[in-house]
């Protein structure tokens, strides 16, 4: 049985005192999980979060990677210079980056090129707004997100995780049901099976407003292999609660 991930994202919340007493409480609480579990970092604290993780069986990633390799790109960070701090996952193509940063399908697809160059897993992100869910092009839209990547990084896709994250329930308190969740993930789970022998045994993540009280049912559904865990990441005790409806 593969084990499943569940992912913290962090977002642009976090300081040194509280990354401290959060990932001390979440170290100290994690004996006998039986999932991987990662927390990604603004990247300010990539170096704090490194040290603070060893030993503890929590792997670092990133919130974010350059679709360069390097050069005259101000403010961006390489997925070399992520390497350096044995980042182990970094997201990529988050809505929120889609959103406000405009990120293209093509740019997701070169950034999580970038990750696996560099020995990094990227976290690739697909989801659907509240409109396109409306308007039932939901299948379509996923597809066209992952059909990017795929293309771009051909035999390497298997390397990859994906994340199922519909817009419309990403820190709005509302969830797909388990089954409307399933759903999609078997859509996805299908086009990489076209893409690839080794689908079956890549993870698809959920990542729309998990939490202590949805986690398990939403994990029971056979092709959902974790959670991509944002607000609910910063509450040790609820994090918690999450891994451990996970295996």
């Amino acid at each position: 049985m593969k084990r499943q991930l569940i992912a913290g994202n962090w977002k642009m919340n976090g300081s040194f005192a509280a990354n401290e007493v959060l990932l001390r409480v979440l170290a100290a609480g994690m004996g006998g999980a039986t999932c991987q579990v990662a927390v990604c970092v603004p990247a300010p604290y990539l170096a704090q979060v490194q040290g603070l993780v060893v030993g503890t069986g929590i792997e670092l990633g990133a919130q974010d990677v350059s679709q360069h390799e390097a050069g005259a790109y101000t403010g961006e960070v390489s997925a070399n210079m992520l390497r350096d701090f044995a980042a182990r996952y970094c997201l990529v193509g988050h809505s929120e980056r889609r959103q406000y940063h405009g990120e293209t399908d093509a740019v997701v697809a070169t950034k999580a090129q970038r990750a696996l160059a560099a020995g990094i897993t990227p976290i690739v992100c697909v989801g659907e707004t509240l409109a396109e869910r409306g308007a039932g092009r939901t299948e379509e839209v996923v597809k066209r997100q992952l059909a990017a990547v795929i293309h771009t990084n051909g035999h390497c896709i298997s390397e990859i995780v994906v994340a199922y994250e519909p817009v419309w329930a990403i820190g709005t308190g509302k969830t797909a049901s388990p089954q409307e969740a399933q759903r999609v993930h078997a859509v996805l789970r299908n086009q990489l099976r076209a893409a690839t022998e080794q689908a079956d045994r890549m993870l698809i993540l959920y990542g729309g407003s998990m939490n202590a009280a949805n986690a398990a049912q939403l994990l029971s559904q056979e092709d959902i292999d974790g959670g991509l865990v944002g607000g609910a990441s910063l509450k040790a005790g609820d994090f918690l609660s999450i891994i451990a409806a996970a295996h």
